[in-house]
């Protein structure tokens, strides 16, 4: 028996009720890409408050990473609840942050960590331990066209993926530089890899370091190894090693943004495991904690050397979250590493073999659990298909499959890690019939 059942036309008319109570109440800065009220939910499968069921493939951003209420995640939570609930890492010490700290340093590359609230302050905290390691002397930071690093004013500094997210709001944080992310469907250089020997990279190189400020100048560059709101774009392996080799050269600290593509969702703890390279910093959130809020900067001891008194935050390394998240690293180590590598290969090759039916899906990419199909009107031309993109994203909506979009038209795939093959392919099936749909739709 599958595990879709809609009982009543999404949204239904408690659902609607809400929203409008919604429009009332909250400031309507959010998207919201469907009308979805959610009541419930377990493992891979979310209840609406009319009763509707649906496979997640989404998993809150990327967040709940064991699944809807783990039921190993939500003992933790309760054994920690009677025992105490909040005691600020700023003034006082406690067990369980060190405990967590160990067992990150422990999984990934790093020697000292930094307890945040989310991926956004886990960004602002990077910037100012970069600043920070060389004592102002290094002012720049690099960032990449197409990158989403968070909204808060240092975080959107960084972030160049939709014009919305920085309209109205300058002047921004000074001292960002934007170069071309290897984008390869979307090459800005309009060459192919790999015979494009790495221009992306050859213009930082060349032409940012040489025509626009000096490398001795720039303090750390940003990357997200894989690409998130910019279109689940994952960098090629020559490029993020040759990154490393020129951040080496001229003694730039590298900070990989793993705030979505972390904590297991490619298969390995971090997505630069997947390209064998140890950055300097990493900055985490998102899956870290199955859900509740928390976030983690990840770094050498050299680089994690602000002054006391120089940083600090209240909620950072709340004792729930952090007992959330040690559940969370036990189940990943346990299973859903591998899962997450063996359910995205198979995902990958179905959605793979979906792209050479369609004229209008122009790339399948990903690693892991972490996989774009991108929505184009032909192949030929490439050009977005917007259209197409939300027909799809209501269309599966109605019928039980929870996805969302990334970059300018792309489906993003990033549910549970502990999704099964039998929900993997129902929710395919669905979507399969609903871009058939949307195409006869759309032309």
């Amino acid at each position: 028996m599958g595990k879709i059942n809609i009982v009543v036309e999404p949204p239904g008319p408690r659902a609607q009720k809400i929203i409008e109570r919604d429009k009332k109440v909250l400031m309507q800065s959010y998207v919201r890409w469907l009308p979805l009220v959610i009541r419930y939910g377990e493992g891979s499968v979310v209840e609406d408050v009319d009763g509707n069921r649906y496979i997640d493939l989404n998993a809150g951003i990327a967040v709940l990473s064991t699944g809807h209420r783990n039921p190993i995640v939500i003992e933790a939570i309760k054994k920690q609840l009677d025992r105490f609930l909040h005691y600020s890492l700023t003034d006082f010490y406690y067990e369980e942050a060190v405990a967590l700290a160990e067992k990150l340093i422990d999984i990934m590359p790093g020697d000292k960590v930094f307890f945040t609230n989310s991926g956004a302050e886990s960004i602002e905290g990077a910037i100012k331990i970069a600043r920070g390691y060389y004592k102002g002397k290094r002012p720049y930071i690099v960032s990449f066209i197409g990158s989403f690093h968070g909204r808060t004013m240092g975080a959107m500094s960084l972030t160049a993926s939709k014009t919305i997210h920085r309209k109205y709001f300058s002047p921004l944080m000074p001292g960002v530089i934007h170069v071309p992310y290897p984008y390869c469907f979307r090459c800005v250089f309009n060459l192919k890899y790999p015979d494009c020997a790495l221009a992306c990279l050859d213009f930082i190189d060349k032409w940012i370091f040489r025509k626009v400020v000096s490398p001795d100048e720039v303090a750390a560059i940003f990357i997200e190894p894989i690409q998130g709101e910019g279109g689940y774009v994952p960098a090629p392996r020559e490029f993020m090693r040759e990154l490393r080799e020129l951040t080496y050269e001229h003694g730039i600290l590298l900070v990989a943004d793993e705030v979505q593509c972390g904590m297991g969702r490619t298969g390995k703890w971090l997505a630069v495991q997947n390209y064998k390279i140890n950055p300097d910093i990493i900055t985490l959130a998102k899956g870290i904690a199955s859900g509740l809020p928390l976030g983690a900067i990840v770094g050498r001891e050299d680089v994690m050397s602000l002054e006391p008194g120089a940083h600090a935050n209240t909620f950072g390394g709340n004792p729930i979250s952090i007992a959330a998240s040690l559940a969370t690293i036990d189940l990943l180590e346990n299973s859903l590493l591998e899962n997450a590598a063996i359910q995205g290969e198979y995902l990958l090759g179905k959605l793979s073999r979906l792209m050479e039916r369609y004229d209008y899906i122009g790339d399948v990419r990903g690693l892991g659990l972490m996989i774009g199909m991108e929505l184009v009107r032909s192949k030929k031309n490439k050009e977005p298909a917007k259209d197409i993109l939300n027909k799809v994203i209501e269309g599966a909506f109605k019928r039980g499959v929870l996805v969302i979009g990334a970059g300018e038209s792309t489906i993003r795939f990033s549910p549970p890690l502990n999704i099964t093959r039998e929900e993997i392919d129902e929710a395919l099936n669905i979507l399969e019939e609903v871009i058939e749909e949307a195409i006869k739709i759309s032309f």
